[in-house]
């Protein structure tokens, strides 16, 4: 089946009535339909979805690539009871159609809406949250476990792509998966794709797989006469790690991928089953992708055609792999190294560039910033484009391999603050306080396009120490860039607006923010002075004591957690003895808890972080703390 082959907008409702997916409210539905509608289902559901994404926006490849596994481990399974632990689970929204979410999926991924990944809180059928990669084999070895432990015997399956099953992580569950010997299973979707292709010799390994896969009949029989088979000859990796390996199996049949999961469900072990699927599958525009519709905005079913607005700026990512081009076209010892996301942040266009010194981790974020770390040994000057919240998870690597070791790796640290629909998974909340507690290293954060690339230039330049600049998703403000980008200066911060009563120290993407809070400020009588930091380690300490001698109030503004910008703040006046200037400071950060999917602008608004908050923060604290202006005495930082 076609969808786009047979699918008109025009003659779409918002919500088309389908014969067999009608009738499912609950996985108990679905089983007690007949085996002989399970196809017709199939098609129901792909069309259902990709009617949803359409109009949603969202990540639409994935889960159109496991529509049939995603009904045959319902079919054939007693869930909740029994446990499907998806790991990222980009593919899940199949999976919430099935299981009672059907009529909030059209406000998935929006404030007050579903959730695009799984979430525990959202469902029982949701045993484990997940968004990041390569978690589902541990997890799961838990709930077996525990199960063990209070003797119970339900199945638990985690079902993980071949991109996934790269990451380190995985590989430590399978290892000790293999020496608990628990009945536990591992489906390995494979589709040969990743976020985008995938890359290291597994993607080798799992082709040579893929090839011994049968014909249809021959799966069929080999089925009936050993249940689980192998079509490989020889033992696989799997089998050596002390799982049985069966398959490969043909993914979009959904009454083989039926007999073989009722067959595992009957295993005494660990089992890996091994699933070929297409991403994209039944959805021409999606499956002709070279991302495979990823992840999309809002799109004309008929064409494939993207909603996208007309950018007025370009992207702050774009932007950041056009300043890594310049200097890497100056200077030949600069490299560049994502972890499988070349186009997320910016490196495809590098790869193309310079295709020898653009290096694709995969998802191994440790290695690849250890990998860095030994360019760096060797006189090269790496640069990680790393999203904020996959780089916490090399955070042991940033200190051991690289921060002790003073070495000078650059870190591009991009979806720096809020980032929308990926919602709480995704935040890039806390990246300045955990580098910026790192003893000699250079943070930055970039408050424009134009900061954005002097800091890359700044960073080329920072050859005794680690250092890293953050920037956010999104369009960057249209500024004009220079033709030649002029490095800056360590440590030192700019003052963007003079006043006289009030000074916010902005840290980062929040200074527009911070600019139009001035404004307010000064048409009701308090001229405001808006600095830049550029720098919170190390911070700019002449900065801190001028704004703090000459204000009656100083707001400190970042995008990030507690502990990050504000902290460096206020450690700035104590080893200038300012200490008794601590009630002049109203620090802005981020709130203690984990914000939701929603609009960015939005989330700012909650978080506080918006003008309208710095305006309430300061009249409230020059109404209620009495705050006046008197001298400071300052002595030099230490």
């Amino acid at each position: 089946m076609n969808v786009h082959s047979i699918t008109k907008p025009a003659a779409r409702k918002a919500c088309q009535s389908f014969a067999f997916l009608d009738g499912i409210a609950s996985p108990t539905d679905l089983r007690n339909m007949p085996r002989s509608a399970l196809p017709q289902l199939s098609d129901e559901l792909r069309q259902e979805i990709v009617q949803i994404v359409s109009q949603t926006g969202g990540h639409l490849g994935a889960g159109l690539g496991v529509i049939e596994l995603t009904i045959a481990l319902h079919y054939a399974f007693d869930t909740p009871q029994d446990k499907l632990i998806w790991d990222v689970s980009h593919q899940c929204y199949p999976h919430k159609v099935l299981t009672g979410r059907r009529a909030g999926m059209r406000r998935i991924r929006q404030g007050g809406g579903l959730s695009g990944f799984t979430s525990r809180k959202e469902s029982a059928f949701d045993p484990f949250g997940a968004a990041h990669s390569s978690t589902a084999v541990s997890a799961a070895l838990g709930y077996a476990a525990a199960r063990d432990l209070e003797g119970g015997n339900n199945a638990v399956i985690a079902i993980v792509g071949d991109g996934a099953i790269s990451g380190g992580m995985a590989y430590e569950g399978l290892n000790n998966l293999g020496a608990q010997r628990r009945r536990m299973i591992v489906v390995l979707n494979d589709n040969n794709m990743s976020i985008a292709p995938p890359s290291g010799a597994l993607v080798d390994y799992f082709a040579k797989l893929r090839a011994r896969m049968p014909e249809a009949d021959q799966r069929a029989a080999a089925i009936d006469e050993h249940r689980l088979p192998s079509f490989v000859d020889e033992e696989t990796l799997f089998d050596d790690l002390g799982l049985r390996y069966a398959g490969p199996f043909d993914g979009h049949n959904v009454d083989e991928l039926v007999k073989v999961f009722e067959a595992a469900r009957a295993y005494d072990g660990p089992l890996l089953l091994h699933v070929v699927t297409e991403k994209g599958k039944g959805y021409a525009p999606a499956a002709s992708s070279d991302d495979k519709y990823h992840g999309v905005s809002k799109f004309d079913i008929e064409t494939g055609q993207q909603h996208k607005g007309t950018a007025k700026a370009p992207s702050y990512t774009s932007v950041f792999a056009q300043a890594l081009i310049n200097e890497a076209t100056a200077d030949e010892k600069v490299v560049a190294v994502t972890a499988a996301m070349p186009s997320g942040t910016g490196l495809d266009r590098f790869g193309k560039a310079f295709p020898d010194r653009c290096f694709d981790a995969g998802i191994a974020e440790q290695h690849a910033v250890t990998f860095c770390a030994g360019l760096a040994c060797e006189g090269f000057r790496p640069f990680a484009a790393i999203y904020s919240t996959f780089l916490q998870r090399a955070f042991d690597q940033i200190v051991h391999d690289v921060a002790i070791q003073r070495l000078p790796v650059r870190f591009a640290i991009d979806r720096a603050g809020m980032v929308g629909a990926d919602g709480v998974t995704h935040q890039g909340s806390y990246d300045i306080t955990y580098l910026a507690c790192l003893p000699d290293f250079v943070v930055m954060a970039a408050a424009n396009e134009v900061e954005l690339v002097r800091m890359v230039a700044t960073a080329a330049q920072i050859d005794d120490r680690p250092s890293a600049f953050r920037y956010p998703r999104g369009e960057a403000t249209g500024l004009e860039l220079p033709e030649t980008a002029q490095p800056l200066e360590i440590g030192k911060g700019r003052i963007v607006r003079e006043g006289t009563s009030v000074a916010i120290l902005s840290y980062g993407a929040r200074l527009a923010a911070a600019l139009e809070a001035a404004g307010q400020l000064s048409r009701i009588g308090l001229s405001t002075t808006v600095a830049d930091a550029r720098f919170a380690k190390p911070i700019d300490d002449r900065l801190v004591a001028r704004l703090v001698r000459d204000h009656a109030v100083v707001v400190t503004l970042e995008e990030g957690a507690i502990g990050g910008f504000s902290s460096q703040v206020m450690d700035s006046m104590r080893r200038q003895r300012m200490s008794d200037a601590m009630a002049r400071i109203v620090p802005m950060y981020l709130p203690d808890a984990f914000i939701d999917h929603d609009a960015p602008a939005l989330q700012v608004a909650r978080a506080e972080l918006d003008a309208k908050a710095i305006v309430m923060r300061v009249t409230d604290a020059l109404r209620f703390d009495d705050v006046t202006l008197q001298p400071v005495r300052v002595v030099a930082a230490e």
